[in-house]
């Protein structure tokens, strides 16, 4: 059974259980200003942030589940169920273990730089395919360390490309050119579901510092950027906290 200490994401600490610390500590001070006669605003202030820490908590690993396989945004993509697929910007691998769950007969280059923090700890190829191994797809996976703006492949190699929450981390400047990579290195009628953070309410109940520090384009530009890389949108749409795009690329 899978559960979520099944995988090693690596999701640090802060980011995984962080939201315990204002738990504990506000709904401590709500019981102890109920016990001893604080104002009612102050016990009242303190129960609602008490809430908003199990709420935050609880969309992180009930809704977004962020120790377990990223589900795939739409069925739409790869429904032949093969193909070459490069996933960029993989990180520890939610995305390529998930594509490979719901795909069997697809094989997945995961390629990241491996290198920084970006909420995970120890982010590394070993990593990655140790949580392959996990899910019974290593022999379909590959790492592969390398920059989404510059990518190691020949021209339209791939069947696919996946991005999940990596492409919007980047500077502004280097967004249309990881599109761009992405359109070169797969194949003409080739597939592309970018998958990028959405600041909606259950993302700023979870995390309304990162969201408040995460500015990239809005949908409407993102749509214009994929064009411009050589994509059509055939499809978007929402999940928890995030917003996805399917494309093609032009014949």
């Amino acid at each position: 059974m899978t559960t979520p200490f099944t995988y090693q994401f690596g999701y640090s600490w802060p980011v995984a259980w962080g939201h315990l610390v204002p738990f504990v500590l506000f709904g401590g001070l709500a019981v102890l200003g109920i016990r001893r006669g604080w104002r009612r605003w102050l016990v009242s202030a303190s129960w609602l942030l008490a809430v908003w820490a199990a709420a935050g908590l609880l969309i992180t690993h009930f809704m977004f589940r962020i120790n377990l396989p990223q589900p795939l945004a739409t069925e739409q993509f790869l429904a032949s169920g093969s193909g070459r697929v490069v996933d960029v910007g993989a990180g520890s691998g939610r995305a390529t273990v998930g594509l490979l769950l719901a795909r069997p007969r697809i094989t997945v280059t995961a390629l990241d730089i491996y290198d920084g923090y970006y909420g995970i700890d120890d982010n590394t190829p070993e990593r990655l395919m140790e949580n392959a191994r996990i899910a019974g797809v290593a022999e379909r996976a590959e790492a592969k360390v390398g920059d989404a703006r510059q990518l190691p492949f020949a021209s339209e190699t791939y069947d696919g490309v996946i991005s999940v929450a990596a492409i919007d981390h980047l500077p502004r400047a280097g967004i249309p050119k990881a599109l761009a990579e992405a359109a070169r290195v797969v194949k003409p009628g080739g597939e592309f579901l970018l998958t990028i953070v959405n600041a909606d309410a259950w993302a700023w109940l979870a995390s309304p510092h990162a969201i408040a520090h995460h500015r990239p384009p809005d949908r409407a530009q993102w749509r214009g950027l994929l064009q411009a890389s050589g994509f059509e949108v055939v499809e978007e749409g929402t999940m928890p906290g995030a917003l996805y795009f399917f494309s093609r690329k032009h014949p």
